[in-house]
């Protein structure tokens, strides 16, 4: 029996994917205008944050916030519903390999980042006057486009790791506390002195580095904030595979 081709398959479930998210206006509006409707609250204040202007930092912390929102709702919401309506099941009796499923998911998740980006830059334009090089839109967007796998997986372990009711609550208890803790909508330096002591060991920290970094907030060496991510990377991998393994003996074997 000839196998299917990758590519097709997974241009194909992509697109599906696509849709599927692009019709839900409650992950679709809010993924891509959420970011943009906090830089109203928080983008417009004045002043210097080390050597750039307020707005230009509040842009690259949003952005941040932005990939990561996609990341962790993308994954751990509709894996955990997709679990629940028993949508897993059903994928194991098409000819669709699990890698295109995977692939399908993580291109999404990337493609929906990617358009919440674009809203966030139009907005901080247009109300903050923030217009950075052309050069600096590409790095930032380049450096939160690939350093979000590691909150893709960590949106996948949530979504094998709990049901369609408890996936949004735990990723809300997490989630914010974890962006308010890195320093993304105050600077690290202005919280409560055991919230800096804690701040360097979050994921969301070391990806708002990157964030900063591109805008020329700081000139620090990266290496140390990559390294910390490709480890939250390997941690949540793995704890993905084996929530995976477990519903799988669970509910198949």
């Amino acid at each position: 029996m000839k196998t299917a081709r990758l590519l097709p398959m997974v241009a194909a479930q992509t697109r599906a994917e696509f849709l599927k998210l692009w019709r839900l206006p409650a992950f679709s509006v809010t993924s891509i205008a959420l970011p943009a409707v906090f830089y109203l609250f928080i983008g417009l204040q004045q002043g210097q944050y080390s050597s750039v202007n307020i707005h230009t930092y509040i842009l690259a912390s949003l952005a941040a916030y932005a990939a990561v929102n996609v990341s962790l709702f993308s994954f751990g919401i509709s894996v955990a519903v997709e679990r629940g309506e028993r949508m897993d099941a059903l994928m194991r009796a098409t000819p669709l390999r699990p890698i295109a499923y995977l692939i399908g998911k993580v291109a999404t998740a990337i493609g929906f980042a990617f358009v919440a980006l674009v809203a966030l830059y139009v907005v901080a334009y247009i109300l903050g006057k923030v217009l950075l090089p052309i050069d600096q839109y590409v790095n930032l967007t380049a450096r939160l486009l690939i350093g979000m796998v590691p909150f893709i997986a960590m949106g996948f372990a949530v979504g094998y790791l709990f049901g369609p009711r408890a996936a949004l609550p735990v990723i809300n208890l997490v989630y914010l506390p974890m962006a308010f803790a890195s320093g993304i909508f105050f600077p690290v330096r202005v919280l409560p002195d055991f919230i800096q002591k804690i701040a360097p060991y979050l994921p969301m920290y070391h990806y708002g580095r990157l964030a900063w970094n591109a805008v020329g907030v700081s000139e620090e060496n990266l290496l140390q904030s990559v390294l910390w991510l490709a480890g939250y990377l390997v941690l949540f991998t793995a704890l993905t595979i084996w929530a995976a393994q477990r519903e799988e003996q669970r509910r198949f074997s």
